[in-house]
């Protein structure tokens, strides 16, 4: 039997499920340099702003910011640049047609090292709506509330 990858979680986006609804996902590679690499191992990234293009057959992740490493020198990377996705020819094309024709968009859930590589889980999305959001919150605050009563019942508690 094969072993299951080690997966080992740099920072995630959480206001993405939010503002966002996921269509379907995929892992990529990211193109890295040094230093860049050292500045995730010490957790030193955000992917609030991150989104990523489909530009001449190649997918690119922009806005992703990973801090400058304190202990690098003049080779060091500059935080914001545009790194470059590996993602198979077949998902790409996939996805730059569900792109093009329905105004979709691509932003990063996670990031993450998988057996000591950089990965981000790239999502297809779609933006929600303010009464969409609101449902959200509706449903969760209900879903927590059955699970409140729930937990009640089975301790034999009362209220």
């Amino acid at each position: 039997m094969g072993e299951k990858p080690t997966r080992s979680v740099i920072a995630t986006n959480r206001r993405a499920r939010h503002q966002y609804a996921v269509l379907d996902t995929v892992e990529a590679g990211v193109m890295l340099v040094g230093t860049e690499v050292k500045s995730l191992r010490l957790g030193r990234v955000s992917l609030v702003d991150a989104f990523a293009t489909i530009d001449d057959g190649e997918v690119w992740l922009r806005g992703l910011h990973i801090s400058e490493y304190a202990l690098g020198t003049w080779t060091n990377h500059t935080p914001r640049r545009v790194r470059k996705l590996l993602l198979n020819r077949r998902e790409i094309d996939r996805w730059d047609i569900r792109i093009r024709e329905s105004g979709l968009s691509i932003v990063p859930l996670s990031m993450y090292f998988s057996d000591g590589r950089a990965k981000v889980e790239l999502a297809l999305v779609r933006g929600k709506k303010t009464w969409d959001k609101r449902a959200d919150i509706a449903t969760r605050d209900a879903n927590r509330e059955i699970e409140r009563a729930f937990s009640r019942h089975v301790k034999g508690r009362r209220r």
